[in-house]
C-alpha cells in the first residue's frame, strides 16, 4: 500500500492492512470493561465529524480547539477536523482560564470540543471574551449543551462524501495539519504550525523501532503533548491496538489488565517508578533486603552492549531476575517490552536498571516545534544504544552546533511552519537559512551518538566567572529518593545553592522507620532536625561527584510539591524556573546571606 502523505491516511492504511483489529480501546467504568472500538467506526465516525463541520460551514484553514484527555474520540475528531483541511489546536486539559483565554484569542478559535463537565465550566466562565467562538461540544454528555454524538448525527444527517473527497484529495502534505501550543516555561505561549510531512516524518524515522509482533500499546500521556500524539500515529501506522489509561494513576492496573507491548513516558514517570521500586525494598528487613539492594545495584551495572556483559554477570543476572525483577516487571503486564522517553534527559543509571530488568529503555529528544523528533535511539540495531545518549540525528534531519556555546541547530521538514501570527518569534527561532535554534546544548560523540547537555537559557555564571549549567546538576542530586524536585540557583552569586522540593511519600516511611515524631504537617515534616541532617548527608554524597564550582553550598526544603496547577511545573513536567524563583524568593536571598 501507499504510505501515508498526509496523517488522515493512517485511517485508510489502518482499515485496509489490518482491519480485523480494533483501532482503540477504552475503559468502561460502569461495566469494569475494557470496549474496543472498530477500525470501521474510526472511519465512520470521522468522517461524520467532517460532514458535520462542513454543514456548519467551517472552511480550510478554520482552527478548532480540543481539550481532553487521552481517549478515542479524540482520534476522531482529529482526524474529522484534518480532513476538511482545518487546523486542531489540541490544549491541554490542566492549564489555568487565563492561559485558555490567552490561546483561544490568539489562535482565533470558532468551535471548541471539551472533554465535560469541569472544562466545560471554565470555558463558560471565560466565554464573554471570546466573540468569535461559535459552539462547544462536550465529548462526555452534559445536560443542555452540545455533545459529539450530536455533532456526529448531524453529519450523517448532511453527508457530502464527494465533497470530502475533493477536500482531501486538494490537501499536500507541507499544509499545516496542527497547531500546538508550547508549553510557555519562558513566556508566553507560541503556536507552533506542524505539517502532515513533519509528523510522518517521524513516524516512518521509527517504525522499525517497536517488535513486528507487538499488536498492543498503552497511551497515558495527553495527546496534545506532541511526543504522545505522534506515537499514537506510529501505533497507527503499525496496526497495534490502542489502550487508554483511566488516569496516570491507573497505568499500572490498567497495564495488568491489557498486557501492552510498549508505552512511551516522561522521565518523571520513570523515576517516580523506580522510586516505587526502591521504596518497596525500605520496607523490606533482614535477607531479603540485602538480595533486594544487591539487584538493584547490579542493575545499575548493566551493559547496553551484550558482548561487553560477562559470563559471571549473567549468572548473577539470572538469579537476581528470579528472586527481584520479575516482580518488577509484573507491574507493567506480562508482554511488556518498551519504555519509550522523551521530554526530557533521563538518568543513565534508570536506563541501566530498566534495560536490566527486561523493561527496556529507549530515548529520543527533540522539541514541539520539530514535531517533535531530531533524535532518537535506534532501538534493536546492533550498538543501537549508548546510555546517556539520547540516539541517533533522525534521518531527514541535519544537526549542527553554535561555535561556542554548542547550541543544538537543525534543519528538515520537521521543523515548524513558524509560530502562528508572530513573524518575529518565528526569525528569532528560524533563522535566514532555515536552521532552526533549538535553545539546547549538546554534541555528537564518535560514533553518531547526540548527547544533551543543557539549556543556553539556564546556564548561569557566578559571580567568580564560573560557568553553572543547573540542570546537570538537578539531574544528578534527583537520583536520590528523598528528592522528587529541585532547581539550583546562584546567578551572581558566589555559589550554587538549590530548593528542593522533597518526594514526601518517600520522606513520610523514612521518617517511620527512623523513629522521627509523625508531624502534622509538611512544614514540621521539613524542620525536623534529623530529617535536616539526613539531607545534608545526601547533598554531601553528590557533591562529591562534581567540580567545586557545581557543588550545592546551601540548600532549603520547601513544603510544597510542584505541579502544573499551582504553575511550578509546565503541563510536560518541567520546572518553570521564573515561577519557582518568584515563590521562593526570600528563602532564596537567605539562602545567599
Amino acid at each position: 500500500m501507499q504510505e501515508p502523505l498526509r496523517l488522515f491516511d493512517l485511517i485508510d492504511r489502518r482499515n485496509e492492512m489490518y482491519p480485523e483489529r480494533s483501532v482503540f480501546a477504552h475503559k468502561d467504568r460502569a461495566t469494569n470493561t475494557w470496549h474496543k472500538h472498530s477500525a470501521a467506526e474510526y472511519r465512520s465516525q470521522a468522517d461524520a465529524i467532517s460532514y458535520a463541520l462542513l454543514h456548519l460551514g467551517v472552511k480550510r484553514g478554520d482552527n478548532i480547539a480540543l481539550i481532553s484527555s487521552g481517549r478515542p474520540e479524540w482520534n476522531y475528531i482529529d482526524m474529522g477536523v484534518q480532513q476538511i483541511g482545518a487546523v486542531l489546536v489540541p490544549i491541554y486539559p490542566t492549564i489555568s482560564e487565563e492561559d485558555y483565554l490567552y490561546i483561544l484569542s490568539h489562535a482565533e478559535v470558532g468551535i471548541i470540543f471539551v472533554e465535560g463537565e469541569s472544562l466545560l465550566h471554565k470555558m463558560e466562565s471565560i466565554r464573554p471574551q471570546l466573540p468569535l467562538v461559535k459552539q462547544i461540544y462536550t465529548i462526555n454528555l452534559c445536560e443542555g449543551h452540545l455533545s459529539l454524538s450530536e455533532l456526529v448525527a448531524l453529519g450523517n444527517l448532511h453527508p457530502q462524501p464527494s465533497l470530502l473527497r475533493d477536500i482531501k484529495a486538494s490537501i499536500l502534505d507541507t499544509d499545516v495539519a496542527t497547531m500546538i501550543y508550547t508549553s510557555g516555561s519562558t513566556g508566553t505561549p507560541k503556536g507552533a504550525m506542524l505539517t502532515h510531512r513533519g509528523i510522518l516524518m517521524n513516524v516512518q524515522g521509527i517504525k522499525e523501532s517497536p517488535g513486528k509482533d507487538w499488536t498492543r500499546a498503552l497511551s497515558w500521556m495527553p495527546l496534545c503533548h506532541i511526543y504522545e500524539r505522534m506515537m499514537n500515529y506510529l501505533y497507527q501506522y503499525l496496526g497495534m491496538e490502542i489502550y487508554y489509561a483511566e488516569s496516570i494513576a491507573k497505568v499500572a492496573e490498567n497495564a495488568q489488565e491489557t498486557n501492552p507491548h510498549m508505552m512511551a513516558a516522561v522521565p518523571r514517570f520513570i523515576e517516580k517508578a523506580y522510586d516505587k521500586v526502591y521504596r518497596k525494598g525500605e520496607k523490606l528487613t533482614g535477607l531479603k533486603k540485602k538480595i533486594f539492594f544487591w539487584a538493584l545495584e547490579l542493575g545499575f551495572q548493566y551493559n547496553l552492549d551484550a558482548d561487553q556483559r560477562s559470563c559471571v554477570y549473567e549468572f548473577k543476572r539470572r538469579i537476581a531476575d528470579r528472586l527481584v525483577y520479575k516482580e518488577v516487571r509484573k507491574a507493567f503486564g506480562t508482554n511488556f517490552h518498551m519504555l519509550v522517553s522523551g521530554g526530557a534527559s533521563i538518568q543513565p543509571r534508570l536506563t541501566r536498571f530498566f534495560s536490566c530488568v527486561g523493561l527496556d529503555l529507549y530515548e529520543g529528544y527533540g522539541l514541539t516545534e520539530c514535531s517533535p523528533l531530531i533524535a532518537v535511539t535506534n532501538s534493536y540495531a546492533p550498538k543501537g544504544r549508548k546510555v546517556g545518549s539520547v540516539g541517533f540525528v533522525l534521518d531527514g534531519v541535519e544537526v549542527k552546533f553554535s561555535p561556542g556555546t554548542n547550541e543544538i541547530l537543525c534543519k528538515g521538514d520537521n521543523v515548524m511552519k513558524g509560530y502562528f501570527k508572530s513573524p518575529e518569534l518565528t526569525a528569532e527561532s528560524i533563522d535566514s537559512e532555515g536552521w532552526f535554534h533549538t535553545g539546547d546544548t549538546g554534541y555528537i560523540d564518535a560514533d553518531g551518538y547526540m548527547f544533551l547537555t543543557g539549556r543556553t537559557k539556564n546556564i548561569f555564571k557566578t559571580s567568580m566567572g564560573k560557568f553553572v549549567n543547573p540542570e546537570v546538576i538537578e539531574e544528578k542530586f534527583k537520583e536520590s529518593p528523598f528528592i522528587l524536585d529541585m532547581m539550583v540557583i546562584g546567578e551572581g552569586q558566589k555559589f550554587a545553592a538549590a530548593i528542593i522540593a522533597p518526594d514526601f511519600d518517600f520522606l513520610t516511611d523514612w521518617q517511620a522507620r527512623h523513629g522521627v515524631p509523625r508531624y502534622e504537617s509538611r512544614e514540621e515534616m521539613i524542620a525536623d532536625k534529623v530529617t535536616l541532617e539526613r539531607y545534608q548527608r545526601v547533598i554531601d554524597k553528590y557533591n562529591a561527584q562534581l567540580g567545586a564550582t557545581e557543588q550545592i553550598k546551601r540548600f532549603h526544603l520547601v513544603p510544597d510539591i510542584w505541579t502544573n496547577e499551582n504553575k511550578m511545573l509546565t503541563p510536560t513536567l518541567k520546572i518553570k524556573r521564573a515561577n519557582v524563583a518568584a515563590a521562593y524568593k526570600d528563602e532564596i536571598e537567605q539562602l545567599f546571606k
